[in-house]
């Protein structure tokens, strides 16, 4: 990579062929936050899929030379998917002898599943092959470390000093799901660290609700910023 490349231009460069979702604008916010935010402290994604987001943290984690980035995602396999009765699409993964499931309240489309998430098992067994390969085709599996399982699992493996200065939170969209996210972030969240918010006051009613409740109506939190479908807001106390 060259490096007297605008940020941006490295940012386009580094996620031009991995698959996902977010684009490099809302990508160059997360590099910021990540680059100006000098306090001590980890980084937490929640929902990493093939690493499109996680590899522009790591890049960023890189540069600053004082992070770790930790993806969290259940990572599935072709085989996890089922097609539902009505077409659409969900998935359920078994881990240590448990099943964890996504997209079941809010299914994924027969079209955006075959256009985006289809393709992928064409060529891979599963999305933790593809973030492997992204990680280490841009030189940052030392940084980037993928965690297959759920956010509370994370918790309870994680050291009592670990310490997280952002949390990227993109993981399941229900009103409980997102408020035991919060609960669980806010034990290594460290004062003014940030979390962002993925498709926050978009599509989702749960994810808005949590975020109103625990986030812009508690004292706890400050410089609660949207931009687009991402919700920036730094921690307080």
């Amino acid at each position: 990579m060259n490096i007297k490349l605008p940020i941006i231009n490295q940012i386009e460069d580094l996620v031009a062929s991995v698959p996902g979702w977010s684009p490099p604008d809302q990508l160059f916010a997360l590099f910021n936050l990540v680059f100006l935010t000098q306090i001590e402290g980890d980084i937490i994604e929640l929902g990493s899929w093939c690493g499109r987001s996680a590899s522009v943290l790591g890049l960023s984690a890189k540069l600053t030379g004082c992070s770790k980035v930790y993806c969290v995602d259940l990572f599935p396999t072709g085989a996890d998917w089922r097609k539902n009765a009505d077409g659409t699409y969900s998935f359920s993964v078994n881990i240590d002898g448990q099943h964890h499931g996504a997209y079941e309240d809010q299914t994924v489309s027969a079209e955006p599943f075959e256009r985006d998430i289809a393709p992928i098992y064409e060529k891979y067994n599963g999305v933790l092959d593809v973030f492997i390969e992204t990680m280490n085709n841009s030189g940052l599996k030392d940084i980037v470390i993928p965690f297959k399982g759920t956010l509370d699992m994370f918790t309870q493996q994680a050291s009592k000093d670990f310490k997280c200065k952002l949390a990227f939170v993109d993981g399941d969209h229900s009103y409980d799901a997102v408020c035991k996210d919060i609960s669980n972030i806010e034990q290594f969240l460290v004062v003014g660290g940030w979390i962002c918010f993925d498709d926050a006051f978009s599509t989702y009613a749960g994810v808005n609700q949590a975020i109103t409740e625990k986030i812009i109506n508690s004292a706890r939190y400050e410089h609660c910023q949207q931009m687009t479908r991402k919700l920036f807001v730094a921690r307080r106390r």
